[in-house]
């Protein structure tokens, strides 16, 4: 959501999303930066988003407005703070310092964009800068560019990009988001890239516009027929364990304990989703 807009931060409180992301950055204009700041921060101190998680995208480290926007973040209820253009691992450390010495509550989480090729280069490095780090965001519109890739649907030219993200994300136990799509006139392309991203591994992805939740939800949802499978495998496996047998066939399936490690995840997913 545009900080600049005061509307869509209002309207978000009402979104079914799991989280929103307060933009400081590519979604304001120079002239707008300081208001945009007032609003997310009034925004955040207003409250009223439920169980959403909230993140502030700062503006990036090069830029004037980004120790300000990190000294104002790290005194608001954020949830966590989304820190774009990083390239390096220095810049993700000299962020949690500043956002430290302006007394960050330990809770605050760290997010970062990836979206330049020397970050993607140095992804696994960076993912380990700050104890803080918990989620990477890719931004495939920045990536494409610096990238000089044609407008292409498959993302034939960012599937290495998105791969050893995903790669440097579970190898540090981090959750990784997939870029956002940008063509609202396409829901059926939009739908595809979110079938994409699951499948490459993406836990979810960012969006651009409330026209593009349902889908999304929809395809990193947990649907009833995965629900029952889950529950089925987990119930055939702890069968299995109780009679010391290390291996199970199920529907002429043979199952060990990695898949009923996976279903209870499944499940514990459907869960947390039914919660709201």
């Amino acid at each position: 959501m545009p900080g600049a807009n005061t509307r869509a931060l209002e309207k978000a409180r009402e979104l079914p999303v799991d989280g929103v992301i307060m933009d400081l950055e590519d979604a304001v204009a120079p002239d707008a930066k300081c208001a945009a700041r007032r609003n997310v921060v009034d925004a955040l101190a207003a409250g009223g988003y439920g169980r959403r998680e909230l993140v502030v995208r700062v503006n990036g480290h090069d830029t004037p407005w980004f120790e300000d926007d990190l000294a104002a973040t790290a005194g608001s209820p954020a949830h966590a703070v989304l820190l774009p253009k990083i390239s390096a691992p220095d810049q993700v450390a000299r962020a949690a310092a500043t956002l430290r010495a302006h007394g960050a509550p330990d809770s605050l989480d760290l997010w970062i964009m990836a979206e330049t090729a020397a970050g993607i280069l140095a992804m696994d490095d960076i993912a380990v800068a700050d104890p803080a780090i918990r989620v990477v965001v890719m931004g495939t519109a920045d990536l494409a560019k610096e990238l000089r890739l044609e407008a292409d649907a498959a993302r034939t030219g960012l599937l290495p990009a998105l791969s050893h993200c995903v790669l440097a994300a579970r190898a540090h136990g981090l959750d990784i988001l997939d870029g956002v799509f940008v063509d609202l006139a396409d829901p059926a392309a939009f739908r595809k890239s979110c079938e994409q991203g699951k499948a490459l591994g993406f836990d979810g992805k960012t969006l651009v516009h409330p026209a593009q939740i349902d889908a999304a939800n929809a395809v990193f949802g947990v649907s009833a027929e995965a629900v029952e499978r889950a529950r089925e495998i987990v119930a055939a496996w702890e069968a299995a364990a109780a009679e010391g047998r290390g291996i199970v066939v199920l529907n002429g399936r043979m199952l060990e304990q990695l898949h009923a490690d996976a279903a209870r995840r499944t499940l514990a997913l459907a869960a947390a989703i039914e919660q709201g």
